[in-house]
């Protein structure tokens, strides 16, 4: 069983910044691509970014897309989020997912989450 570990969350005043990174257990883990997803209170869990590993492209939810950059490792087993500007409303526990699948939720495996507030 490949284990994704995430480390960097903390607390940030607004307009501050973040870098989380997330490892995979193995290296002879292999995915398609990784990405982040946050989960606010009450909230459903949303993407934030992803790296897909056969082209390098990078995307990103409109709500982070300029303030966040996601990048990768050339073994392709660790991803990291860098977050510039932050906002109250980015705080959320932050995960990191590396897909198997053909989509996020056909198959992919999950970080325990880490938290990233931002205080106002």
């Amino acid at each position: 069983q490949v284990q994704l570990v995430e480390s960097g969350g903390g607390l940030v005043q607004a307009g501050g910044s973040l870098r989380l990174s997330c490892a995979a257990s193995t290296r002879t883990f292999r995915s398609y691509a990784m990405g982040w997803f946050r989960q606010a209170p009450g909230k459903g869990r949303d993407f934030v970014a992803g790296i897909t590993w056969s082209s390098g492209a990078t995307y990103y939810a409109d709500s982070v897309k300029g303030r966040v950059t996601i990048s990768g490792n050339n073994a392709k087993t660790t991803v990291w989020l860098q977050m510039d500007s932050l906002k109250p409303e980015d705080t959320a526990v932050y995960y990191c997912a590396a897909r198997y699948g053909s989509s996020w939720s056909d198959g992919a495996y999950w970080g325990q989450g880490t938290q990233v507030t931002v205080s106002s």
